[in-house]
């Protein structure tokens, strides 16, 4: 048995999912007559509570779109070192909205209002215009932790006082909806953007939703075609989306409790110097300095665990639908064994 815990993007359609697939209306969404993505644009955009939503390729492009439509060149991107849309997606602020980036230096990757107001630009010639500030909400290098609403509702506030505009980074919102109970409505009521994926928790094959104000989408669609991102018959992978939303949002619970269970064996594993809060459904734990990550990653794969190094001696676990209480008890066999081994 192979678990894979290297990321919950590694998921697979369910069986109602394909079927919902195969069973899809489709047309041409660049011509704007595929049925399917507009009823997932609408029920997105309503389950916010905003007015529009563009379905796209990945969260990448919907971040990048958004910090495109909200910034012009020589602007400037508020956010956390450790954020997505800074670290991991090729250095696309500066290469597509040509804007540049104050990095704060949050707890676990959240921003504070303190932190923003820190980094808000003087008006100043020599300076770059402060522009956008953007939000990870579960925060991935942060081991999931989350922002609640009124921490949001704080930065809201700094954001409104110095004409800042607020995108999030919601890859894993549902993640953090789940743990505080909050409602899709309140995010639509603070953000200016909202970046959501569908191809990590929610176990979709591919596909992100940027959803905002009609004229942003309106704008958004533009860019989105300039990057090459329009899609023809995309209506079959709007259908998992669709099923996603209505299936898969309720048993992310289930993703948040294993990972706890993971965190309790890994405390009983000497090389794990410390492990991360378990707030959600990502597990990162720090070994030992004399263990390199790269090297007890290649270790657990050769013992059919698969996992990320998330740093020199950090290593990442992620929870998902296809990681089940069978693999969990699997996983704990397996890591027992590597002790009594050692």
């Amino acid at each position: 048995m192979k678990i894979d815990l290297r990321s919950d993007t590694v998921t697979r359609p369910v069986p109602g999912m394909l079927e919902a697939m195969f069973q899809a209306e489709v047309g041409d969404d660049v011509l704007g007559d595929d049925p399917t993505v507009q009823a997932l644009e609408t029920k997105a955009a309503r389950l916010f509570g905003m007015e529009a939503a563009l379905f796209c390729t990945s969260g990448t492009m919907t971040n990048q779109i958004a910090v495109r439509v909200h910034c012009r060149p020589g602007d400037d991107v508020i956010c956390d070192q450790l954020s997505h849309v800074y670290l991991y997606e090729g250095g696309g602020i500066a290469v597509n909205a040509l804007a540049s980036v104050s990095l704060a230096q949050g707890v676990r990757g959240k921003l504070t209002p303190d932190l923003v107001r820190e980094l808000i630009q003087p008006d100043d010639i020599h300076k770059p215009q402060s522009r956008l500030v953007c939000l990870e909400n579960t925060v991935n290098k942060g081991g999931g932790c989350y922002y609640t609403v009124p921490e949001i509702n704080a930065v809201r506030k700094v954001c409104d006082q110095h004409g800042l505009r607020l995108h999030l980074d919601g890859a894993r919102l549902f993640n953090a909806l789940i743990e505080t109970g909050e409602s899709p409505e309140a995010y639509g009521q603070l953000f200016d953007s909202i970046s959501l994926c569908l191809s990590k928790g929610l176990g979709c094959p591919v596909g992100s939703l940027l959803i905002g104000s009609a004229e942003f989408i309106h704008q958004a669609r533009r860019f989105r075609k300039l990057m090459g991102g329009g899609w023809r018959q995309a209506g079959y992978l709007a259908a998992a989306g669709i099923y996603a939303l209505d299936h898969h949002i309720n048993r992310l619970k289930l993703d948040h409790a294993r990972a706890r269970k993971i965190g309790q064996l890994l405390e009983e594993l000497p090389e794990v110097a410390e492990i991360y809060p378990i707030d959600t459904n990502i597990v990162i734990f720090r070994l030992e300095p004399n263990i390199l990550a790269a090297d007890y990653v290649e270790e657990l794969a050769a013992n059919g665990i698969l996992a990320v190094p998330f740093g020199k001696h950090l290593v990442r676990f992620v929870t998902h639908l296809d990681f089940t209480d069978e693999h969990l008890e699997r996983l704990s066999e397996l890591l027992s064994e590597r002790v009594q081994r050692n």
